[in-house]
């Protein structure tokens, strides 16, 4: 429940958070909340969710993170998390579907467990936690889904084998499409970012490789790898009220590296 009160862009919102514990979710939480949202979050990891509280906290807000770690893989944790969510707080105003986990391989070597892992941890939730969370939604007069895609979606890459992944996150790009002309008609906007490479925990292994993260770092026209606050205040503004006439649409960061 934030505590922080003004005029921030998000002042009054309920925002359910989704891969709280680190990168872009603690980003997330820490923007969020200071733009007046009440935060609510969870991450497979609660000692990193744990982390994420503790953060937000030392910056003089609140939010209500599950203590325990919350598996949105799994239909059923994801249902009893958002439910509890909304009848907590009343309502439910932004969904931001940023959690995620992926296996990395090319189509000769990538075990079917590890495509199955991806899809599950990459499309699956995305799809899981929106369905729970579309009647509370729906009786708070309309929201924003937010859903972070890649642009993995968008291309092929030769320096890491993105099989897998290409696969879900070009799912999410088309789920978010068909769940903004769902959801139109009732009030709910539905949108995607498709970063490119991000420096978080989770893109740690794969850039500790010199020649990968040079190779990356190459491909786009800004000398740099992406932050998360590069995403994440691009989400603010699509949650806002200010992002109103804007649904159906994937938002490409990636420091131009689809742009050649």
């Amino acid at each position: 429940m934030a505590t922080q009160t003004g005029n921030g862009k998000l002042e009054g919102k309920v925002a359910l958070i989704t891969g709280i514990g680190g990168g872009q979710g603690r980003e997330a939480a820490l923007r969020f909340a200071a733009e007046g949202a009440t935060v609510v979050g969870c991450d497979i990891d609660a000692a990193t969710a744990a982390e994420t509280l503790a953060a937000v906290r030392s910056a003089g807000w609140d939010a209500d993170i599950a203590a325990t770690a919350v598996d949105l893989g799994d239909p059923e944790q994801a249902r009893t998390w958002v439910e509890a969510a909304a009848e907590r707080h009343g309502r439910i105003d932004v969904v931001y579907n940023n959690g995620s986990a992926a296996k990395f391989g090319t189509i000769a070597e990538l075990s079917v467990e590890d495509w199955r892992f991806t899809i599950r941890n990459e499309l699956d939730l995305v799809f899981f936690v929106t369905k729970y969370a579309w009647p509370a939604l729906v009786r708070s007069g309309g929201g924003t889904v937010i859903n972070v895609a890649s642009v993995a979606g968008w291309t092929g890459n030769r320096a890491v084998p993105f099989v897998a992944h290409m696969a879900s996150k070009g799912g999410v790009i088309a789920m978010t499409r068909q769940l903004a002309a769902e959801g139109g008609p009732v009030g709910i906007r539905a949108v995607s970012i498709s970063p490119g490479t991000i420096v978080t925990p989770g893109t740690a292994d794969v850039l500790a490789v010199p020649e990968v993260r040079d190779a990356l770092t190459s491909q786009t026209l800004t000398p740099r790898l992406g932050q998360p606050s590069d995403v994440v205040a691009l989400a603010v503004f699509l949650a806002s009220d200010e992002a109103g006439y804007i649904t159906g649409s994937d938002f490409v960061v990636d420091g131009g590296l689809t742009a050649v």
